[in-house]
């Protein structure tokens, strides 16, 4: 799944192309057409395609932005905002194109399920394989209360207290501290890859209690997270399977992960072993992780 620095990335691609157009209309694939008539949300979230596709012609995209794993598309339509949310799900991406033969892999082609037709002839695609993203229109971003919820961002000055508050509660001094890391109420945009890397980088075991780790190694872990989601971002993400940025873009950050995928630890040599935490698979070192 696409993680915050995936999310950036798109968001910066997409700014200088698409801000100040306007959308002239919407198509929506049969898929997603047929799914949502037999009672499944696919996709489009908390509307029906009809309504999604008459409501969106005449917005402007006024400004684009991201917060934690969500793309936040800012609307406006005779001087009323709108706010339309993305999830990239498991593998959802973005083209911005003159026309679905531009997209160069047939799997994104082929699973072109939304297209905003924008002034120009210019469309704004997007493709998910397997459908687990989101399009969800809103007036206003408490229209879904689970958007209010997200952790303050890492990089904002109010994170790491908010995260140590959080540390002490009784609902997560048991847990993991990789599934600690890895909630969103916790740490806005850190999943299943940086998690894994914060935690190498620190010779923290993925499993260890929260409650059993010190305030200066959680303060020492939580700046670890910064630092490697930072370095995400300036290296253009991780693709590790189906993520792509803007127009089928991959990251490079993949090749500068020192644990999550890896056979062996780069420090002992060891195999590395496996655990399911949170219901997500955990490659740590048995040997310099404790």
């Amino acid at each position: 799944m696409p993680e915050l620095p995936e999310v950036e990335g798109v968001v910066r691609s997409l700014q200088p192309i698409v801000t100040g157009k306007t959308i002239q209309s919407v198509d929506v694939s049969e898929t997603i057409i047929t799914s949502k008539a037999n009672g499944k949300e696919a996709i489009i979230k908390g509307v029906d395609v009809i309504s999604f596709c008459n409501a969106l012609p005449q917005m402007t995209i006024e400004k684009i932005e991201r917060r934690s794993k969500y793309i936040y598309f800012h609307l406006a339509k005779d001087g009323v905002p709108y706010l339309l949310v993305s999830h990239l799900g498991m593998s959802g991406a973005w083209f911005y194109v003159k026309n679905l033969h531009e997209i160069e892999e047939e799997k994104f082609k082929r699973h072109s399920h939304v297209i905003f037709h924008l002034e120009d002839d210019d469309m704004l695609v997007y493709a998910d394989i397997r459908r687990f993203g989101e399009l969800r229109l809103l007036d206003k971003e408490a229209d879904y209360p689970p958007l209010l919820l997200m952790a303050p961002e890492p990089f904002d000055q109010e994170a790491l207290d908010h995260y140590l508050a959080m540390s002490t509660l009784p609902k997560y001094e048991n847990k993991a501290i990789k599934e600690f890391i890895m909630d969103g109420h916790v740490v806005s945009g850190c999943g299943n890859i940086y998690a894994t890397e914060a935690l190498f980088r620190l010779r923290i075991h993925p499993a260890r209690k929260v409650k059993r780790i010190s305030k200066e190694r959680k303060i020492q872990l939580f700046n670890e997270i910064v630092i490697v989601l930072l370095d995400s971002i300036e290296n253009g993400g991780s693709t590790i399977s189906d993520y792509r940025s803007i127009n089928g873009e991959a990251g490079n950050m993949q090749n500068r992960l020192l644990m999550y995928g890896k056979k062996s630890c780069p420090i002992c040599g060891r195999k590395t072993m496996q655990k399911t935490i949170g219901s997500r698979t955990s490659t740590y070192c048995g040997t310099c992780q404790r």
